[in-house]
């Protein structure tokens, strides 16, 4: 196996809800399994570039022990494909917008939905959170329980950490 940290993305519309919280989801339980990971997030859009996550989303962090307020939000960039060995992404726009920027198949087979550990065959997006604040604590959920399945898929697999030998199948 690769002894190099798996590079991880995480990536919503607009880097201040989801995928912030994502990252820092992430990070904390690869940590808590001992795996060496590096986590970043963005957005498909450059809407909020330069800013702290939503409120609530450090809130909601916050109570589960994860402080994401050293963030910064940045937009998702072709150069991505080069830093990062899986690009997870919240939902089916995020999915179109990610896909639509790969520059080939290599490219696009970094690329998967987060809930996709969870239910391969139908995974379901992650609702953005953002024009309800009764989603947060949901969202943070199935992050997490989705985040801990692609840990729990890269422990049982350890060569799918390095090498994103995962199947979409």
């Amino acid at each position: 196996m690769n002894n190099e940290p798996a590079r991880v993305l995480m990536v919503c519309l607009g880097n201040i809800c989801r995928s912030p919280m994502a990252e820092g989801i992430f990070r904390k339980l690869a940590k808590d399994y001992g795996l060496t990971v590096e986590v970043d997030s963005a957005g498909t859009s450059d809407w909020h570039a330069g800013e702290m996550p939503d409120r609530r989303a450090i809130a909601t962090a916050r109570r589960h022990g994860i402080d994401i307020s050293g963030h910064r939000a940045r937009p998702f960039s072709r150069a991505d494909f080069d830093r990062f060995d899986f690009i997870f992404v919240m939902d089916r726009d995020n999915l179109h917008e990610v896909t639509r920027q790969a520059r080939n198949e290599a490219d696009r087979k970094k690329v998967f939905m987060l809930t996709e550990a969870l239910s391969p065959q139908r995974p379901v997006s992650v609702p953005d959170p953002w024009f309800d604040d009764a989603l947060f604590e949901p969202v943070f959920q199935q992050i997490q329980a989705a985040s801990e399945a692609w840990l729990k898929k890269w422990i049982a697999h350890p060569e799918m950490m390095n090498t994103n030998r995962y199947s979409h199948d």
